[in-house]
């Protein structure tokens, strides 16, 4: 699946810095379907927390009144040659007031994905929307000490049945003399879908997720989310009930129970799931010496082997200290 590459990006009132006035074909874009899942994630959740806040529209967003908030975030990838892959893609946290970038939130997260994929680099930045915007210029700028050359991809939320394609635009940015004077402008590139097992398994499940209960609106994803929920809020009552119930105990509201705080105990020792620094030590401590004995065995081992090892060389290759004749052995 490819994207129209003849069309350009219109704008009501276009602005010199982000008109695309032309098609460009330098480069060669793939694209995974992870992206595009990842972007369609990050602007659902933000609709919805905007929703639930009552806040039609976010401040940090940049979309007007009464339209859906806009997200941003960069997307990560492979450039081999004239050919960008693009695999995946993180959000972006942008000022509320004056819409500039997080820089310490932008370098953590590309400290911790080079980690994990140290071959990806950052290609660019995403965003939501049904046009380029004029602000839109503003983060490209800001992401070029990044990457010199960055890519801008658009996807449109906007729900249109009398559309086959993706509504998904990869733009470029190229320098342009407008006026006499040099200004970059976006411009439209093409891109190819390409997938990996992994992914088609994953996008196909989705894709096929039917409502639960006949009629019902919620999906199965919906259900399933709701059972961990209500498990969780099960849980979170019960923890409550025996906070409650040691809390009277340590004040003498009701009698002690040695055999119930024992019992108490040991589920607490169940759940190791603290970050206070005395627990790190400790763990820490426990798991070096687990680990220290494990070697020391596997030391012990390997030098029992040695030595048998040995025992049997020095048997296999041992002269004798008297031969025929009465003479002892010629050193």
């Amino acid at each position: 699946m490819s994207a129209p590459s003849d069309a350009a990006a219109a704008v009501d009132t276009p602005a010199p810095t982000t008109a695309a006035a032309a098609s460009s074909g330098g480069f060669t874009f793939k694209l995974h379907p992870l992206v595009i899942v990842n972007v369609s994630d990050h602007h659902t959740r933000v609709k919805a927390q905007a929703a639930c806040s009552g806040d039609s529209s976010s401040s940090s967003s940049g979309a007007g009144a009464g339209q859906p908030p806009r997200v941003f975030g960069c997307v990560i990838g492979v450039q081999r040659g004239r050919t960008v892959e693009i695999f995946n893609s993180f959000e972006l946290v942008l000022d509320p007031v004056s819409g500039t970038l997080d820089r310490a939130f932008l370098e953590k997260k590309q400290e911790l994905y080079k980690k994990v994929f140290p071959d990806f680099y950052v290609l660019g930045w995403y965003s939501t929307g049904s046009d380029v915007h004029d602000t839109d210029m503003q983060i490209h700028k800001a992401l070029m000490d990044v990457n010199e050359s960055p890519v801008y991809l658009l996807l449109n939320p906007t729900i249109n049945l009398s559309q086959k394609d993706l509504p998904l635009t990869i733009y470029e940015s190229e320098l342009h003399v407008i006026d006499g004077s040099p200004q970059l402008i976006f411009v439209r590139s093409n891109y190819t879908i390409e997938t990996v097992e992994a992914e088609r398994i994953s996008v196909d499940h989705v894709a096929h997720l039917k409502p639960s209960d006949g009629g019902s609106a919620a999906t199965q994803l919906a259900a399933h989310l709701t059972g961990i929920h209500s498990a969780i809020k099960m849980l979170n009552s019960r923890v409550r009930v025996i906070h409650q119930y040691l809390v009277a105990m340590q004040k003498g509201d009701i009698p002690v129970d040695n055999s119930l705080l024992r019992q108490v105990s040991s589920l607490v020792r169940r759940l190791p799931a603290m970050e206070s620094q005395k627990f790190q030590d400790d763990f820490l401590m426990e798991y070096n010496d687990t680990l220290l004995m494990t070697y020391l065995a596997m030391f012990t081992n390997c030098s029992s082997t040695m030595n048998e090892l040995v025992e049997k060389i020095n048997t296999s290759y041992e002269r004798p200290t008297a031969r025929r004749g009465g003479r002892g052995a010629f050193m």
